[in-house]
């Protein structure tokens, strides 16, 4: 069946996690995708044989109750058996074509689900370049503020050496 990933992250938009929380959550994340990789190939595998079993046990069933409606109507005398057989038969095959409109809709569901997942992992991913980048422009202002007050101490100090010797 469907199974949660450990890194389906609640939170969305994550515009307001605090930088240690969005690398908390991308660190999560990573370990969750390495992790994921490693059983991807099994898991796939897995779930294929699992649906592929119950679309075959339904597909056996549907035979069976179409070789006993065949098996019925030679039986049936009058009108109203022969209708009611009739009946059957295309509630049968109305309940086939939406055993095939479920499964693929339970695909689709499944794809859904993976790609809200994969919203939500890319969401934090660009949460934590944002927050890396913040990071880097503080640092990069901070490095310039203090190129300036070196240079200008090194500058009032040359000054400073000037005018005494004057």
């Amino acid at each position: 069946g469907q199974q949660q990933r450990s890194w389906c992250l609640p939170f969305s938009p994550m515009a307001h996690l605090s930088p240690p929380i969005s690398q908390a959550a991308f660190a999560h994340l990573a370990l969750a995708f390495r992790c994921d990789m490693f059983t991807l190939q099994q898991r796939v595998q897995v779930e294929k044989q699992a649906r592929d079993a119950a679309e075959e046990n339904i597909q056996e069933e549907l035979g069976q109750c179409r070789a006993a409606l065949e098996r019925l109507g030679p039986s049936c005398a009058n009108v109203g058996c022969k209708e009611m057989l009739e009946q059957l038969q295309h509630n049968l095959a109305v309940l086939s074509a939406a055993v095939e409109r479920a499964t693929s809709a339970a695909e689709k569901l499944g794809a859904v689900h993976q790609e809200a997942r994969m919203s939500r992992a890319a969401e934090v991913m660009v949460q934590h370049v944002e927050n890396l980048k913040r990071h880097h422009m503080r640092e990069h202002a901070e490095l310039e503020e203090m190129k300036r007050l070196i240079q200008q101490n090194s500058h009032n100090r040359q000054l400073a050496e000037t005018q005494g010797e004057a």
